[in-house]
């Protein structure tokens, strides 16, 4: 059984910076992360496969990185220049990669396609 743990969530002023973090107990999965705003649905942020091959969101692009160290099964989001309407429980999802001509490949970056979450972590910004 695959259970992400997520940890980081804080609450801070607006231009401000976090790292989330999330463990699992092995790294050969496709990772990501998915945020939830107050009142609203479930959105992709960033994936990275086994490869750390990226896929960000329009919303993650230019202040929001994603890395992973696989020594320590521990996947990482790096939030800069945090606005107010980052403010959402952040979650940690994962999948099983499947296997293409000897590549590992991961799915697109969609909820749906991600079998495994975290109990998410909060991040609240004000203004």
């Amino acid at each position: 059984q695959v259970q992400p743990v997520e940890s980081g969530g804080d609450s801070v002023q607006a231009g401000g910076s976090l790292r989330l973090s999330c463990v699992t107990p092995h790294s050969s999965l496709c990772m990501a992360w998915f945020r939830q705003p107050p009142g609203k649905e479930r959105e992709a942020v960033v994936a990275i496969d086994m490869y750390r091959r990226i896929t960000y969101s329009d919303s993650a692009k230019g202040r929001f990185t994603v890395s992973r160290d696989i020594s320590k099964n521990t996947l990482y989001l790096q939030m800069n220049s945090l606005k107010p309407e980052d403010t959402a429980m952040y979650y940690c999802a994962a999948v099983r990669p499947t296997v293409v001509g000897g590549d590992w490949r991961c799915p697109p970056l969609a909820l749906a396609n991600y079998d495994y979450w975290g109990q998410g972590t909060q991040v609240t910004v004000s203004s």
